[in-house]
């Protein structure tokens, strides 16, 4: 396998859109094998809802430390840290703050409001949102009809918008979606199996409800550089930096299952109790 590395040109697209897409990051054989793990009863059964707007719910399972299953391995492969590394800068060093797999069901799976990251992880008290970025890896295709990711492009630009509950769920300022829509362009991030999206945490994305026959799901990951230091969040794998792996241990473990991870339950997720 050939070493992974982002162009200045790839760095340069990041700065002015917002976000980055790299096709076939991952191949097939390891998507399969993140898809299966993704899918095994130990990951779905720690799943939780996120009701949209509709009542419509949203399916996610999360976790923080990221360990020596498939997931961990992935998220601390010198491809994926190297590429946060670049586009955040060298500030601090490369931590993960947490992982979920997002489980968007054929015909059932909710929306996700129209909302940056760092809406929800101002709540969890980070004060440098340039030190934050999203990983989405794609483990089915995602199109418009089952409800793919939307960004507004160079929206991060405008830094962070006020946020209130969307549901359950954190939605942006709608007036400053509007306007913020009237001068950037809509885009559509249509995904294979394989390809990854990195994303800003200050860009505004949404995604529709699944209404499709098709399912789509995907593992997102959240990477914080070192001096981020929260002041709510007690996790501490967000300030811990990561222990990278060669990437090529992803396929050489084979399925790993996830034992003993530090998941999150819906009791404990602070941007649900924080009002301000």
């Amino acid at each position: 396998m050939e070493t992974f590395k982002l162009s200045p040109q790839d760095e340069a697209n990041y700065k002015q859109d917002g976000f980055l897409i790299v096709r076939s990051c991952f191949s097939d054989k390891e998507t399969d094998l993140l898809y299966k793990l993704a899918s095994d009863e130990s990951v779905v059964d720690r799943s939780m809802d996120f009701n949209d707007m509709a009542g419509n719910r949203t399916r996610l399972t999360l976790w923080f430390t990221p360990g020596n299953d498939s997931f961990g391995l992935m998220s601390r492969s010198e491809r994926m840290v190297n590429a946060v590394k670049t586009l955040l800068g060298d500030k601090g060093e490369v931590c993960h703050f947490h992982s979920k797999v997002m489980q968007k069901e054929p015909k059932v799976g909710g929306a996700w409001e129209w909302h940056q990251d760092y809406g929800y992880w101002y709540k969890n008290g980070f004060l440098y949102p340039e030190a934050m970025i999203s990983v989405m890896v794609a483990l089915t295709e995602a199109t418009v009809d089952n409800g793919c990711l939307q960004v507004l492009k160079g929206s991060h630009l405008m830094q962070r918008f006020e946020h209130g509950f969307a549901g359950e769920q954190q939605g942006a300022d709608q007036a400053f979606v509007d306007a913020a829509s009237a001068v950037c362009d809509l885009a559509y991030v249509e995904l294979k199996p394989g390809d990854v999206l990195f994303f800003h945490s200050n860009l505004l994305h949404r995604s529709a409800a699944n209404t499709s026959e098709q399912s789509r799901w995907s593992i997102i990951s959240a990477y914080n550089l070192s001096y981020n230091i929260p002041f709510r969040e007690k996790n501490k794998s967000c300030i811990t930096p990561i222990d990278m792996v060669a990437d090529k241990c992803l396929l050489e473990s084979g399925i790993k299952k996830i034992n003993g991870a530090d998941f999150l339950s819906k009791e404990q997720e602070i941007t649900l109790h924080v009002k301000k």
